[in-house]
């Protein structure tokens, strides 16, 4: 019921309770409070259940918590004989989102894709003019993407960066 209240937190807020409203009013705020979160209690089930009268038998194991688009999904779509049906399981199972954002990156990039890179790893890291990874500057399969260059080859365009535009 307090989601992220801390005890430490419940403290200040009654004390800050009591400086406000002060100690001889503080139970009727309460008494007040307390009163109006059971009418709204009280008017939100009877219009739950005034909408499932109207919805019909059909609908009586109907819960409005199966509105949230999450709920939904979970409770009708993704249950595992639904996933082993439609083949969903070996599609989730088989994605690694890291390596397609790496492929992409480097695609991005113009760097050749690891796999291609790892029959010439001495042509890759030397035809993109970064030094790798490594401290001496030695060629390597990826380059070092943090690294800045040290100048524009010839012919290459200066690099765009929209968000500085």
């Amino acid at each position: 019921m307090f989601f992220d209240i801390g005890p430490l937190e419940l403290v200040a807020i009654v004390v800050l309770a009591v400086l406000v409203f002060g100690p001889d009013k503080l139970p009727k705020v309460i008494q007040d409070t307390m009163n109006f979160i059971r009418k709204i209690r009280e008017f939100s089930d009877s219009a739950k259940e005034d909408i499932r009268r109207e919805l019909g038998p059909e609908f009586k194991d109907f819960e409005f918590e199966d509105l949230n688009p999450k709920t939904f999904i979970k409770k009708n779509l993704m249950s595992d004989s639904d996933m082993d049906e439609l083949g969903l399981k070996d599609i989730r199972n088989g994605f690694d989102f890291r390596k397609e954002m790496a492929e992409v990156t480097d695609a991005v990039n113009g760097v050749e894709p690891a796999s291609a890179a790892n029959g010439s790893s001495g042509a890759a890291g030397s035809s993109s003019g970064v030094p790798g990874p490594t401290s001496g500057g030695g060629s390597s399969a990826t380059p070092d993407r943090l690294r800045k260059k040290d100048g524009l080859e010839p012919g290459e365009a200066p690099p765009f960066d929209s968000d500085a535009t």
